[in-house]
């Protein structure tokens, strides 16, 4: 049976950077609790030694009339029912499901680690795909640039065959195509692999003769064998399997990588001089 509850979290997590600091010591509590106990303004001031003024404020902050309408919304959250919903939004919904459970059933621990290793190795990344892989290309470049990894996106097609003449050991290349035909990519591979570069291919189709020249070959679900996958960005299997190599890389020296992450962010704020 399919339970979609309606959850305030996302709404308090939108909300967060409007909050004061007190309002944010509130905020973290109901973001982070997991477990039903007595919400009401005086238990829950109690506990976090704040007001129940300054709850009443958190409230109208996170778009609610007071404390007691927000807290009647968070406790629906512990209860499940079926939602009512349109069969379109049942369809995405149920179609993002299956494509997790999907991408769950092909995930190889080992070999994201082993990846994780080529790219704490590597003196530099380059990341290649063409349409929509090459979009997800370059959100990778921006999410691991911003975490120290010295690694660039290629989506035109010469560069991708003049940047092949340029790999040698300490190169580490990144191939996406969902359905294993882009050809420049697969020669970008091919030769880099030949020059001493270890390779990676992202994709949706197994075949051996990929192992000739890729050193990894992680699977993604294809849309192709989906139910509804029509109404599935082409994008989405690929960011799913970025994400999971992002948060294993993340875990191997976390404290630096999120002081690189956070002089990033500082950069960009202060941007204007």
């Amino acid at each position: 049976m399919e339970y979609y509850v309606k959850s305030v979290v996302p709404i308090i997590e939108s909300n967060y950077e409007n909050f004061t600091t007190v309002e944010r010591t509130i905020a973290d509590f109901f973001i982070n609790n997991q477990e039903r106990m007595d919400f009401s303004s005086k238990a829950v001031s109690e506990r976090l030694f704040v007001s129940e003024a300054s709850l009443s404020r958190f409230a109208k902050k996170c778009g609610y009339r007071g404390y007691r309408e927000f807290l009647y919304q968070y406790e629906e959250t512990f209860i499940e029912k079926n939602q009512p919903m349109t069969g379109h939004t049942r369809m995405a919904l149920n179609a993002y499901q299956e494509l997790l459970n999907k991408t769950y059933s092909l995930l190889n621990e080992p070999q994201i680690m082993r990846v994780c290793r080529y790219l704490n190795e590597a003196v530099r990344v380059f990341v290649c795909g063409v349409g929509s892989s090459g979009l997800a290309a370059r959100e990778m470049e921006m999410r691991f640039m911003r975490i120290g990894v010295n690694i660039y996106s290629v989506q035109d097609s010469d560069l991708m065959r003049m940047r092949a003449v340029f790999q040698n050991k300490t190169s580490v290349i990144i191939g996406i195509s969902v359905g294993g035909e882009a050809q420049d990519v697969l020669y970008l591979l091919r030769e880099s692999h030949n020059n001493g570069a270890r390779t990676i291919l992202m994709t949706a189709r197994n075949h051996e003769r990929y192992e000739e020249f890729c050193n990894e070959i992680v699977l993604i679900p294809s849309l192709e064998h989906l139910n509804h996958g029509n109404v599935i960005s082409p994008q989405f299997p690929i960011l799913v399997m970025i994400d999971v190599i992002y948060s294993y890389y993340v875990e191997q020296d976390r404290f630096a990588k999120k002081t690189w992450h956070n002089d990033t962010l500082k950069a960009l704020k202060g941007k204007k001089i």
